[in-house]
């Protein structure tokens, strides 16, 4: 059996999601636009690597950056990321429990 295109399409989206920093960023990012200092401090990650992070998020089209003046403010891609997310969250209150204790995924 042949593996459907979009669902490797969609395996890729969700590998990159499963990186606790790009997620931690795209989590930074829900209540509205911060720049890339604004990031570092709500997720304690280094400039550098939220850096990296943040160009992964943007080509993929999950997060936006906008220039204002000399500083560029990213934002979640009007996308549906943050349905995404919210889907996340009401998924993980009904099976977070079973989620963390899962020994077949790391």
């Amino acid at each position: 059996m042949l593996i459907d295109s979009m669902l490797m399409v969609r395996a890729k989206l969700f590998r990159g999601l499963a990186d606790p920093s790009r997620l931690a960023i795209l989590e930074a990012l829900r209540p509205g636009p911060l720049s890339v200092t604004e990031i570092t401090e709500r997720t304690s990650l280094t400039q550098s690597n939220t850096s990296m992070h943040l160009a992964c998020l943007r080509d993929c089209g999950l997060v936006v950056a906008e220039s204002r003046g000399r500083y560029v403010l990213y934002s979640l891609a009007q996308n549906g990321v943050e349905d995404l997310l919210s889907a996340a969250d009401v998924l993980l209150a009904r099976t977070a429990e079973n989620i963390a204790a899962c020994r077949r995924t790391s």
